[in-house]
């Protein structure tokens, strides 16, 4: 494979846009990546670029054609030959009727499956065959297909382009981010199916339950401790008024609080934390490059008012348009304006010198702790997700929209460390100040909104019944 890769690199112009086109486009069409992942060409195909040896554009073209064309030939593959196929080998071993099940949920709830797959070797080479089998709808495939064949290609290009001669570090954690995308599917699929299992045996899941609560010493116990065990059940009961919304956003504002003291504490008091922070910045300075500096700075501009001032206003005002309300907005302008006002206060009160202008890719003015663009991303992307996830039932979109806000608040606290506008603790006590200030809104935010709402009904034996609100 390592020769491989070294020819591809001797290669320039037509020939190389070719090979960077074929190798993806075959991928799941005829199953090579099974032996060569595609993302090692795409990757190569943006080193290639570095070297002038392809233009940028030219590159990302021919990769994104090449994944978006190779999955739509393993679709039709599956279409028209691929029952056949599968019950000729792995049907041999798995039941039929758990393959049917499997194309059944393809089909019905599959275009997700499309996406994701493509960023994991093993089912991107497989999810195409599979949704064609499945019987899915092809607009459903294609939707699905170029938005993630568009975002894969590129990224891979664009990483690449950026590691230019150094390309293998980037390589190495291709392939492991790959694995472990993998790994983390398989866990999501064994919890899930583990879900269904107990939801499907709910009524001897439960009656399991009863008996073991209805043990003498159990009993004893629940008899003793009943006040404090009817307590804790409102408590972490989902949807009361002081339920278990409410508890969990004020256990993480706790939590929150602590850490962001404590990291106030260590840098005012000069401690372990701040001690990592010259190596820190120095690791980032050796590693810079231009191109990856031009990456670093849009990305920085994530947690920058620029840009989340605009976002307040075209979110809040088109949740006021099609809900009619302005919660969303009321929450969204709190959390970036009481974080502005938390990290402000802090800057002067600890005054502490931003890092030396010479390791700096930019003039940073002003104080250094918290970082403003860490802490600022953090309320405001978290609010975004608490928003979100009001607005929809979905776990899925809810754990995505969770996912995406972690993500931009730990990327723009990466960047501002690259940049040299901050030290690496000052970044750390963005994330807390940022955290703690959410947390505080989302606490203000469950309570206002389930404040006037009826509570649950008791719980069977509790002791005191709880009052529903008129």
């Amino acid at each position: 494979m390592s020769r491989f890769a070294e020819g591809i690199l001797h290669l320039h112009g037509w020939v190389a846009l070719l090979v960077v086109f074929a190798v993806p486009a075959l991928e799941s069409s005829a199953f090579l990546g099974f032996v060569f992942p595609g993302e090692v060409v795409v990757l190569l195909g943006g080193v290639l670029a570095y070297q002038h040896k392809v233009s940028l554009p030219a590159a990302m073209a021919a990769a994104v054609a090449g994944a978006i064309i190779g999955d739509t030939v393993g679709f039709e593959v599956g279409k028209r030959w691929g029952r056949g196929l599968l019950h000729g080998t792995i049907g041999r071993v798995v039941k039929h009727e758990h393959l049917d099940r499997a194309e059944r949920y393809l089909a019905e709830r599959g275009g997700k499956a499309v996406f994701f797959g493509r960023f994991t070797a093993a089912l991107r080479v497989l999810i195409p065959g599979l949704a064609g089998m499945s019987g899915m709808a092809y607009p459903t495939f294609a939707l699905y297909n170029v938005a993630g064949g568009t975002l894969w290609a590129t990224g891979f290009v664009v990483l690449g382009y950026i590691a230019g001669n150094g390309y293998k570090r980037f390589e190495h954690v291709a392939k492991q981010a790959s694995l472990l995308l993998l790994l983390a599917a398989v866990v999501v699929a064994v919890v899930v199916v583990a879900a269904h299992k107990v939801i499907a045996n709910r009524a001897r899941v439960e009656a399991f339950a009863r008996r073991q609560l209805a043990r003498p010493a159990v009993a004893r116990r629940r008899e003793r401790y009943r006040r404090q065990l009817d307590f804790l059940t409102r408590r972490l009961r989902p949807g009361g008024a002081l339920g278990l919304e409410l508890t969990v956003a004020l256990v993480a504002m706790i939590l929150a609080g602590w850490a962001f003291g404590t990291v106030v504490a260590d840098v005012v008091g000069q401690g372990k934390l701040v001690g990592i922070d010259q190596p820190v910045l120095e690791f980032f300075v050796r590693h810079r490059t231009r191109g990856l500096t031009n990456v670093v700075q849009v990305l920085s501009e994530l947690g920058a008012a620029a840009l989340i001032v605009p976002l307040v206003v075209i979110i809040g005002g088109t949740f006021r348009w099609r809900l009619g309300t302005w919660r969303p907005f009321v929450v969204l302008a709190g959390a970036y304006a009481g974080s502005a006002v938390l990290y402000g206060s802090v800057k002067v009160l600890v005054a502490r010198p931003r890092p030396p202008a010479a390791l700096a890719v930019a003039h940073y003015g002003g104080f250094s702790f918290p970082s403003g663009h860490a802490t600022q991303a953090t309320a405001f992307w978290g609010a975004l997700a608490l928003v979100v996830s009001t607005a929809t039932s979905s776990w899925s979109r809810r754990v995505m929209a969770w996912t995406v806000a972690i993500i931009i608040a730990g990327l723009v606290g990466v960047t501002r460390c690259y940049l040299g506008a901050h030290w690496g603790s000052d970044v750390v006590g963005g994330w807390a100040a940022g955290a703690l200030w959410l947390f505080v809104i989302a606490v203000i935010s469950q309570a206002t909104s389930r404040a006037g709402r009826p509570t649950e009904a008791p719980t069977p034996g509790s002791a005191h019944p709880v009052r529903r609100r008129e």
